[in-house]
């Protein structure tokens, strides 16, 4: 008897799915209409397991060629933690040091003019509170090299290191230069060797080094001419500048601050392994300590940690941890909640940007909708665990 009641309610539940299953596409599509979406991707996680990929709409607009959720992206900002993982690592093993001189790690003095005698350390980098900014640009380090740039000045704030937080894309940027520097490697052979290849992830920073043939093209949309303009510059080929490249100061070539190309699913992958304190499919990439530090805000106002921040508007009210991406049109969005072990992925490769309280509108209603589709739920269904 125990055996009949147990399969029934097993039918139900698989009876469930299969009915979310034509709610999750038809959902989809219909957000995807509401923002003239390109193509969306989308992936679901539930106690540590991928309970859902999928995605709609085009990878080609030109040729019509469908997205599926093993395309491509560059995922743009979501790309940080990657390397703010790479050297968490380097911090577990006694390396280096959260509070070390930032300065001695890249090579070059890093002082804020207006406070010379204040150190800029790794954690404030990571989190953002640097006082360091993006005004004479990030993707050469000559930018605030005193020995290379008379205007290095300018990419610093007045306010003192530590005190304030300002979004960063330089931060990381360098922060790749100085793992190269610690390990002697180049900055997207050590991702893939150290995160990648450990969790079984067909990823990478280097554009040449990856299957073209998946790379899902990127709109951005021209709000005067009204139609999306394809930007090939997202995938651009870097065999050129990597023929010239210095060990520990050519980095930004790979964008660590947002050049992971990467697809949904195994974005998901990478999530459930900061969504289980580390671990993931058998393997730790970190330990629980490192990965707590990583989500514990540092910035308490913006609720930044390193690489990752805490939210609590994106899914109703809930505390999520996570990134957000966006460049050349594309938007990305990977939040998860430690406590509850869900957590969800969506990326567009163009749409009408809206938002909706300080998020990508799109990002957001997808993500909500699959939770309360597939999250939500899964909770009403009745399970029974051997009880009269």
């Amino acid at each position: 008897m125990k055996n009949k009641v147990t399969l029934f309610f097993l039918f139900i539940l698989l009876g469930h799915l299969a009915i979310a299953q034509d709610i999750v596409a038809d959902g989809i599509k219909s957000i995807a209409e509401k923002y003239n979406a390109i193509g969306i991707a989308y992936a679901v996680v539930k106690k540590n397991k991928i309970i859902k990929t999928g995605a709609i709409g085009y990878k080609n607009l030109e040729t019509k060629e469908s997205l599926n959720s093993e395309n491509l992206f560059r995922i743009a900002s979501i790309s940080k933690s990657f390397t703010a993982t790479a050297l968490m690592q380097l911090v577990e093993n006694g390396e280096i040091s959260l509070d070390d001189d930032f300065g001695d790690l890249v090579g070059f003095p890093v002082r804020n003019p207006a406070f010379p005698d204040q150190v800029i350390t790794l954690r404030m980098v990571l989190s953002h509170t640097s006082s360091i900014n993006d005004a004479n640009g990030y993707f050469n380090l000559d930018v605030i090299n005193p020995n290379k740039s008379l205007d290095w000045r300018k990419s610093y704030n007045s306010y003192s290191p530590g005190t304030q937080y300002e979004y960063c894309n330089l931060n990381f940027n360098m922060a790749g230069a100085v793992l190269e520097r610690l390990t002697d490697k180049r900055f997207d052979q050590y991702i893939k060797q150290q995160i990648l290849d450990p969790l079984n992830l067909d990823a990478g920073y280097c554009v040449d080094s990856l299957d073209s043939e998946r790379f899902a093209y990127i709109y951005e949309y021209d709000r005067e001419l009204e139609h999306f303009k394809i930007q090939s510059a997202a995938y651009n080929p870097r065999s050129e500048e990597i023929s010239n490249y210095e060990l520990g100061y050519s980095t930004p070539v790979f964008s660590p601050t947002g050049g992971m190309k990467i697809s949904v699913t195994d974005l998901a992958k990478y999530m459930a392994m900061h969504l289980n304190y580390g671990k993931y499919a058998g393997k730790r990439i970190l330990q629980k300590k490192s990965v707590k530090t990583m989500q514990t805000k540092v910035a308490h106002k913006e609720g930044y940690g390193l690489a990752l921040c805490e939210v609590d508007n994106f899914i109703g009210n809930k505390k999520l941890i996570g990134h957000t991406g966006s460049a050349y049109g594309l938007y990305s969005s990977m939040f998860f909640s430690p406590e509850e072990k869900f957590g969800i992925v969506v990326i567009t490769n163009g749409a009408v940007l809206k938002y909706d309280n300080g998020h990508v509108a799109l990002t957001k209603e997808v993500s909500n909708f699959l939770y309360n589709s597939l999250i939500e739920k899964l909770r009403e269904v009745p399970i029974n665990k051997g009880g009269k």
